[in-house]
């Protein structure tokens, strides 16, 4: 669901709609929160070995990615119990060039927490959540070249 949750502390969601960047930030913004780190994935026009990218589909095993994603959230506040808020959102389906992809956004007391906290959850959400990402680009399609196999959170 692209909507904060009510009584939760972690945004964990998937979803086809453009990502609600702007309501995750102010979302995750507290009185307690000083420092605040957002990273955003966009879709660019190049990978890995290939120019010419016009865009992107990603599709997902969704209730695996969705437990996947709680689980990178749920390891993050174990590493760093000070997390006040965090939000991890995917987008899924069609995505033209500079669209959001992913968003990770962080709220801790202090900066170098936020960082470390967003940093983990960016990369081992792409190195675990059941997630697949198909290239387009004139004349053809095919599936990322850096895809790789997934392993467990920890």
């Amino acid at each position: 669901m692209l909507t904060p949750p009510a009584s939760s502390h972690d945004w964990v969601a998937l979803g086809t709609a453009p990502l609600p960047v702007d309501e995750a930030l102010r979302w995750v913004t507290t009185p307690g929160s000083g420092g605040i780190v957002c990273f955003l994935g966009v879709v660019r026009d190049h990978s890995e070995g290939r120019d010419g990218v016009v865009g992107l589909s990603y599709e997902a095993y969704e209730e695996q990615a969705a437990r996947a994603l709680r689980d990178v959230a749920a390891e993050a506040r174990r590493r760093w119990p000070v997390v006040q808020r965090l939000a991890l959102l995917h987008r899924t389906g069609d995505l033209d060039l500079s669209d959001v992809s992913v968003a990770v956004v962080v709220s801790t007391p202090h900066r170098a927490d936020a960082f470390e906290a967003a940093r983990f959850c960016i990369d081992t959400l792409k190195e675990t959540v059941p997630i697949w990402k198909r290239e387009h680009w004139r004349g053809g399609s095919d599936w990322a070249t850096s895809d790789h196999p997934l392993r467990a959170v920890t």
